[in-house]
């Protein structure tokens, strides 16, 4: 399975927030030291923070944090969130699959996305940041601009 762009970005965000421990980077700092698009990173952060797995406090001393409830979150409730949990494959779209009415695919595609899911379900932010992950996210530092 593929993950969408976004999904990828917020849970590398949230990773790289999970080791920030007391400061407390900006969204522009976070998308520099892992060289992604500022505008991605924003929008991203944006629904983190409504998800409530993330803090942005603004003006001075302000920066991103990661709440409690973004720690302990199951990475499978994230993936879930920013994948959403539609089919797989388009059936029914402008051009509807011929195969529709009795297709056993698309059930087995449903199927197989959940069982990837489920196997995230378990794993925690706090998981996913131990060692030796952890110390390498501290490590990253922003790209060199493009010559």
């Amino acid at each position: 399975m593929r993950l969408l762009r976004s999904t990828d970005l917020a849970l590398r965000v949230l990773m790289r927030l999970a080791v920030a421990g007391e400061s407390h980077p900006t969204t522009r700092e976070v998308a520099a030291a892992m060289d992604v698009p500022y505008t991605h990173t924003a929008k991203v952060v944006a629904e983190l923070q409504h998800m409530g797995l993330l803090e942005a406090r603004r003006g001075r001393g302000g920066g991103l944090a990661v709440t409690e409830a973004g720690r302990t979150a199951s990475v499978g409730a994230v993936v879930r969130a920013f994948e959403g949990v539609g089919d797989v494959v388009e059936c029914e779209g402008a051009t509807p699959c011929p195969l529709r009415s009795g297709c056993r695919l698309r059930s087995a595609l449903r199927q197989a996305q959940e069982a990837f899911f489920a196997s995230l379900d378990p794993l925690t932010l706090e998981d996913v940041v131990a060692e030796p992950t952890g110390p390498l996210l501290l490590t990253l530092s922003p790209a060199p601009p493009h010559s």
